[in-house]
């Protein structure tokens, strides 16, 4: 049982490399640790958010202000494990729900993250809105830290930028993720969500998972009739080996990336790729489809974006943020290859724009 009044006793604070310090309280596992500060509007899908491997290095905010009202239960995970570096929040609540196995403090206690409630998470989402996503340092443990230390700990971490943490959350080995369908895909996991695999396979598609490291030959030796790029976390540059395969891959077999894939893809063929200033973090981003003029509600989680004047002559840009006016979707004019930035799967988020998975089936018909 989670005791709120036994954490409250327990200060911790949250370090800005920008020298900003945000106090609360611990909760989940007593761990200090770096990470990169975003916030994440959704209402709810904590969750999928816990899970969902795009987020590894990062410190989510989320701006809902009550959360833990459904707790959690292992049929709401999106892959094998949470891979976000920390939780900040700013109300912490016990459990009510039926479906609910675990509180939110005991599952992040359990796989060793560290949270913080009590923030002024809306001051803390200005900031990171006027100054964009931060580098820095949480604090919950009780290491003797000051909080000038705990800045400087901040700053000199190496950050996002450059690395390639796709190689540290992708599968180890292949694996099948359902036996039946029509069209035979390979996925290339550079940090895939189970609720893709699910929309894959439930629009006909048997789905065999490879490393994000797995090679051209590797996937051709499985004959498939399509290839998938996933999502996945940090910059997609730092992802030669994953750009040098897709290059390979454009017109031999149809392809379909989404978010970091959707990157991946732009960059191979010959696009370059920004980073946002605090990054597309939520389930409520509209998005005009121009193919069918239609406004789509859609699940993001990425900090970088192609650059519309970078795009190629042989892309052409089918998917446009209404927010921003950032590219959220692309595809080839003389090849069956297309991504979408979005997250069409609805883990967590609207399902406005789940049609996707039936475009990549299009792909491999035609």
């Amino acid at each position: 049982m989670y005791h709120w009044k036994q954490q409250r006793e327990r200060a911790a604070f949250l370090a800005l490399a920008n020298g900003a310090i945000f106090r609360g309280w611990s909760f989940g596992a007593p761990i200090d640790t770096t990470g990169e500060a975003v916030f994440n509007t959704g209402m709810s899908g904590y969750q999928e958010i816990l899970t969902d491997p795009s987020y590894t290095g990062q410190f989510v905010t989320l701006t809902a202000p009550e959360i833990g009202n459904y707790g959690c239960n292992p049929q709401d995970v999106e892959s094998r494990g949470l891979f976000l570096n920390g939780l900040i929040i700013h109300e912490l609540n016990e459990p009510s729900n039926f479906r609910s196995e675990i509180s939110l403090a005991e599952y992040l206690k359990s796989n060793g993250k560290p949270g913080i409630a009590g923030v002024d998470t809306r001051r803390l989402t200005l900031m990171l809105r006027d100054e964009g996503s931060m580098k820095a340092y949480l604090h919950v443990s009780d290491e003797p830290i000051t909080e000038a230390e705990a800045v400087k700990r901040a700053r000199d971490w190496e950050g996002l930028d450059g690395q390639d943490y796709a190689a540290k959350v992708t599968t180890s080995e292949r694996y099948n993720w359902n036996e039946e369908g029509e069209f035979k895909v390979v996925a290339f996991d550079y940090g895939i969500k189970y609720n893709i695999l699910r929309g894959m396979a439930e629009n006909g598609m048997r789905v065999t998972v490879l490393p994000g490291t797995a090679t051209v030959a590797d996937a051709l030796a499985l004959a498939p009739n399509g290839v998938f790029l996933s999502n996945g976390p940090a910059d997609p540059a730092a992802l030669h080996y994953a750009i040098k395969n897709i290059r390979e891959l454009i017109g031999k077999v149809p392809l379909f990336g989404i978010c970091l894939g959707h990157q991946l893809f732009g960059i191979a063929s010959g696009a370059e790729c920004g980073r946002l200033k605090f990054g597309h973090h939520g389930c409520n981003h509209p998005v005009r489809n121009l193919l069918t003029g239609k406004v789509e509600i859609t699940s993001q989680n990425h900090n970088f974006a192609l650059k519309e004047d970078t795009l190629p002559g042989t892309l052409e840009i089918t998917h446009m943020n209404l927010n921003d006016n950032t590219i959220e979707g692309i595809r080839h004019k003389t090849e069956p290859a297309a991504a979408v930035q979005f997250h069409p799967e609805a883990g967590p988020g609207p399902n406005d724009a789940v049609s996707i998975f039936r475009d990549f089936r299009k792909l491999m018909e035609r």
